[in-house]
Order: structure tokens, then C-alpha cells, then sequence
């Protein structure tokens, strides 16, 4: 099978996490995945990048981690693929497969609404992810569920208790989404339990991904660390 970390934070990119992309990709490259969708937050989330910077810079910014991990993937030989995560008020929602040039085509995406703005990324070709929606924590005020807006929800994710994912799994079935699994890493190799999802063939872009999702291609798995993956 072909393991894949759906959901990864990197520095500088992500205020939030603590490891480069060098450290990042070494350790999963050691850990034998087969590809990597970097995940940082974007614009409307924690981004290092000072708020007076103009929209074009910020998403330079926000793809080089991105492009740079791109490169280094070349040379220890894992895929590097794109994606983002979105966020309202600590609601946070990964998107997979749009091209770089959508984001820079469109920079009224930061401002819209996400009721408004989720639609129009489905409906340009992305896929749409609800990220940990039972989440309970000092910066997050309340829960908010978006049902109508996304084709997923992150029923596994290795930063949160059974509870919060059992939560999520129940939602996920209650509405008819699609489950999805992701790590939420914040510092390469030093966590206990991974998550993400794996394929019996490789994914060849993020498009690929999109589609095999979609088609119920993929499984999610859990990691506990140094041991094998087990399906979900």
C-alpha cells in the first residue's frame, strides 16, 4: 500500500508548528510514505507573513514551503503535493487540488464568506475537507459544521482524542460525507500517532487525489510511531 500525510504544518509558513520542511520530509521519508500534501495554513489562518504585506506576497509566501519542499522531495525521493488549510474563527477546513494560479486569479477568497466560498472551491474542482470539526480547546470558541459545504470530514486525526474523532465519524455517517483521515502535524517525527490515507497505486497529483478520494479509492489508516500502519 501507498501512505500518504494528508495534513501537515510547516515552518516558517505555519506560525504553529515546529518543524522545517527538510525535517518534515526526512522523517517520512524514513518512515517509508510514499508522498506528503503540505498543508499550511493560508491567509486567513496562522500564517508568518506580517498582515500589511500585499495578497501576492502573502501567497508567495504561503507556496514557498510548498516549492521547496517540492525540490528537496526530488532529492530524497518523496512526493511532495499541495494542498491548504483554510480557516473561520479557528473553524478550519483542508482543500486539495487547485492550481497555484486559482489562488492568485482570485483574491477575493480570503474575504468571502466560507458558506459562500467552500461551494466555489467544490464547484472549480476541489475537494473540501471539514478538519477536525469536534475539536474542543482555549482557542476555540465554539464548534461550527459546514454539512452542505464540504465532501469530507476528518474522522481521524492523530492530534485528537478517541472522543472528538468518534464525534466527527458519527457526523460524517449521519450526513453522508466522506471519511478522512490526516495527521495535523506540527513537528516531524517527534509525535506518537499518525493518520492520513493510503491507495494500492500511487497518487500522480493532486488531481489524482481528488479523484481517488472521491471514488472511495482510498483508505484511511492510523500510525502509532516506528510501527506499521493500520487500516480504518
Amino acid at each position: 500500500m501507498y501512505l500518504y500525510e494528508t495534513h501537515c504544518h510547516t515552518t516558517p509558513v505555519s506560525r504553529c508548528s515546529h518543524a522545517s520542511v527538510a525535517e518534515t520530509l526526512e522523517y517520512y521519508h524514513r518512515a517509508k510514505y510514499d508522498g506528503v500534501f503540505i498543508t499550511n495554513h493560508f491567509l486567513d489562518g496562522n500564517i508568518g507573513i506580517d498582515a500589511s504585506a500585499s495578497y501576492r506576497e502573502k501567497l508567495d509566501f504561503f507556496f514557498s514551503d510548498y516549492r521547496n519542499g517540492v525540490e528537496l522531495g526530488k532529492k530524497i525521493g518523496i512526493k511532495v503535493f499541495c494542498g491548504a488549510e483554510l480557516s473561520f474563527d479557528e473553524t478550519d477546513f483542508l482543500i486539495f487540488g487547485l492550481p497555484q494560479k486559482w489562488y492568485y486569479d482570485h483574491p477575493e477568497c480570503v474575504e468571502l464568506p466560507k458558506s459562500k466560498l467552500l461551494p466555489q472551491l467544490m464547484a472549480s474542482g476541489a475537494l473540501v475537507v471539514q478538519a477536525h470539526p469536534f475539536r474542543e480547546a482555549s482557542y476555540i470558541d465554539h464548534i461550527r459544521l459546514f454539512p452542505r459545504c464540504v465532501h469530507a470530514v476528518e474522522t481521524y486525526n492523530a492530534c485528537n482524542c478517541d472522543f472528538f474523532n468518534e464525534m466527527a465519524k458519527h457526523y460524517a455517517e449521519s450526513y453522508r460525507l466522506l471519511p478522512f483521515a490526516g495527521s495535523d502535524n506540527h513537528s516531524a517525527g517527534n509525535n506518537q500517532f499518525y493518520g492520513g490515507m493510503m491507495a494500492e497505486t500511487p497518487i500522480f497529483d493532486e488531481a489524482d487525489f481528488v479523484r481517488k478520494v472521491l471514488k472511495k479509492e482510498m483508505r484511511l489508516f492510523r500510525r502509532v510511531n516506528g510501527e506499521d500502519a493500520i487500516a480504518l
